[in-house]
């Protein structure tokens, strides 16, 4: 058995496995599984957990090194566990040299912890790759961190303070990546739109943007991640509304629709201000499609508070919606917080839930009919440039951006005619 990935939590996640994943093949680790967690709830914690038993049962021969934010943050609670031979920390897992001092593993829990100080890393490097193995969509990490305390949130404890790649190297990595065949570039973060605060002349998200698009010519498609709208600039607007090489989908990290939920969570934008962002971008850009990550039954929330979070929903026009159950993490303001009842946490995660398909099937039913260009992907599935996922009836080959016309819907995918 050669090197393997298992992968949770967000896009940034894929970037680094993809990257640990060719350090440990270079260093010639053999019978070895990479668990990739993440910790942004305590069950993605606890599932991370369930994953490394299952994996040890399964695969009994293999050595299992445990890393990611879930790692960074609670290295004893993974080294405790038998199954694990090594725990690695977020920092430590992009060096190369850390996975080839991994011949010999630890045997007792202190010799098992590979994790320092994430708050003392300055810099996040440009980790190198000419493509994702099984992907026809390339991500390019262009920040790390988050220099924001919302009280709900372990991550940046995870990850440590925000810092950026420099420019220079973004485009150098996306030329590369476009050379060796990808037709459709993510730029991913932790807090995107804080980018390049920490670089010389603290170049904003949307300068990256336009100058990715300037100087890399041949790039069919870009898309951004997750955003925090309160951070977009005026050059990201201008990008939006004049380059259509920039995709019309973007997913915003609005987390609740009442302006007393925004103030505990330690949110810096209000309901006013969310509603207006669309608005505006949807004026820019009539074919923009929003998703959003919303935490039903945060602390103190009320039903009148949920009632608004259920009303954003049709008042920013959301279309794929991301539903979280609030979970206490240990370790966060939010979690000391007078708590939700879980029945009704999970009451109202459900009808977010209900309210968002509610939405999806408003936005499938406006694309039938439509001409849409659909970069296709393995399983005869691909996405339009809103990011909607489209079955086709016969195969098609990956890495195509193919002409389509939408023919209808089955209430959660489009398909093709």
């Amino acid at each position: 058995m050669a090197v393997e990935v298992v992968t949770f939590g967000c896009r940034l996640n894929i970037v680094e496995s993809e990257t640990m994943q060719r350090h440990a093949e270079e260093a010639g680790l053999g019978d070895v599984i990479i668990v990739n967690t993440c910790a942004v709830t305590a069950e993605a914690t606890r599932q991370a957990r369930q994953s490394i038993r299952r994996i040890a049962r399964e695969k009994p021969d293999a050595r299992i090194v445990v890393t990611g934010c879930a790692a960074q943050v609670e290295p004893e609670t993974f080294a405790s566990m038998p199954e694990v031979a090594q725990v690695v920390g977020n920092h430590e897992k992009m060096k190369a040299e850390t996975w080839s001092g991994l011949r010999d593993f630890g045997t007792v829990a202190s010799e098992k912890i590979l994790v320092n100080d994430i708050m003392a890393v300055k810099e996040t490097a440009m980790h190198l790759i000419d493509g994702l193995r099984g992907h026809t969509r390339a991500f390019v990490q262009v920040q790390n961190g988050c220099d924001h305390r919302c009280t709900f949130c372990i991550i940046p404890y995870g990850r440590g303070n925000s810092r950026s790649v420099p420019m220079g190297a973004v485009v150098e990595q996306v030329r590369t990546l476009v050379e060796h065949g990808s037709r459709e570039v993510v730029l991913t973060g932790v807090d995107i739109t804080s980018y390049g605060a920490d670089l010389p002349g603290a170049p904003r998200l949307g300068a990256l943007v336009k100058s990715l698009l300037r100087h890399v010519p041949e790039l069919e498609r870009l898309r951004i991640s997750s955003i925090d709208s309160v951070e977009a600039d005026d050059d990201l607007l201008d990008a939006i509304a004049n380059d259509h090489r920039l995709m019309p989908h973007l997913h915003l990290s609005l987390q609740a629709g009442d302006d007393m939920i925004l103030k505990r969570m330690k949110r810096r934008h209000s309901r006013a201000d969310a509603i207006r962002f669309c608005d505006t971008v949807r004026k820019l850009r009539t074919d923009m499609v929003f998703g959003a990550d919303i935490i039903a039954g945060f602390p103190t929330e009320t039903e009148e508070m949920f009632s608004r979070s259920l009303a954003i929903v049709e008042e920013c026009g959301l279309t794929h919606l991301h539903v979280f159950p609030f979970s206490p993490r240990p370790g966060t303001p939010a979690a000391r917080m007078p708590q939700v009842a879980r029945d009704v946490v999970k009451d109202r995660a459900r009808r977010l839930r209900e309210r968002g398909e509610i939405a999806l099937l408003k936005h499938l039913d406006a694309e039938v009919g439509q001409p849409r260009n659909v970069l296709t992907e393995r399983g005869g599935v691909g996405r339009t440039e809103g990011f909607t996922l489209v079955r086709f009836s016969s195969p098609v080959e990956p890495g195509e951006i193919r002409p389509v016309t939408i023919a209808g819907h089955d209430g959660r995918d489009l398909v093709a005619a």
